[in-house]
């Protein structure tokens, strides 16, 4: 879904509801999110692809998720894989049991979607700064720039604190800089195609808003570094 943007996060869960409201909410934010309903299921998964993060619950049928918590952290492969535990075991002896184990970080059901998200992107931002490399290979445009190799743009030196979706827009914007680039093009690189007008019109919509959160992350408030192509998309000078 996003070029050159591989955080993986794979989620363990057995109720079909809360598993699809993770995956969605995830996945708008700009995630590669796999749902996995049993930890046998997760633990095959684990063999063919390494993940960023894994999303736990404890209660699971068959192999039990402290069970695959506790396989993961004896593991040396795993071992910085990030473990959040999403769990209605949610007494303090199953919260500091799960922390001594290893994990990341707990958050109990029911939960707030979005302190899930909230706590997803701190893990997240955390990996990009940790990961951050020194590399010439920016993209300068006054006092704002987008570093393709490490995926994270500046504005006066600082550290902007983008969405992965925020973040692919930035990238579009800057890769194509003196060009306008369509909405339509944003939708594909984010969304994939569709021929569902309602479903576009939703996504143009979005793309809007993570318009708006860029420029005011970027001091853009006068609107005149990203221009506004009027029936087009949107252009950095």
């Amino acid at each position: 879904m996003f070029m050159n943007l591989d955080y993986t996060i794979f989620s363990v869960e057995d109720d079909t509801e809360i598993a699809e409201v993770i995956n969605l909410s995830l996945r708008s934010q700009g995630f590669k999110v796999f749902s996995f309903g049993s930890g046998e299921e997760f633990l095959g998964a684990i063999k063919l692809k390494k993940p960023n993060m894994v999303l736990l619950d404890l209660m699971l049928p068959g192999v039990q998720g402290i069970d695959v918590l506790k396989k993961l952290k004896s593991d040396p492969d795993f071992r910085d894989v990030v473990i959040v535990i999403v769990s209605a075991k949610s007494m303090v002896q199953d919260r500091i049991e799960g922390l001594d184990l290893g994990a990341d970080d707990y958050i109990p059901k029911p939960f707030d979607i979005n302190e899930l998200i909230s706590r997803i992107n701190a893990h997240y931002r955390r990996h990009i700064q940790s990961s951050i490399k020194d590399t010439s290979n920016a993209i300068v445009i006054g006092e704002r720039s987008l570093d393709t190799d490490n995926k994270v743009v500046r504005y006066q030196g600082k550290l902007v604190d983008l969405t992965p979706s925020e973040y692919k827009v930035a990238e579009m914007l800057f890769v194509g800089k003196g060009k306008v680039v369509n909405k339509s093009d944003i939708a594909n690189e984010i969304y994939g195609e569709t021929a569902d007008a309602d479903k576009l019109k939703k996504q143009f919509r979005t793309i809007d808003m993570h318009i708006k959160a860029i420029r005011e992350k970027l001091g853009d408030t006068e609107k005149t570094f990203i221009k506004t192509v009027f029936n087009a998309g949107y252009r950095i000078d």
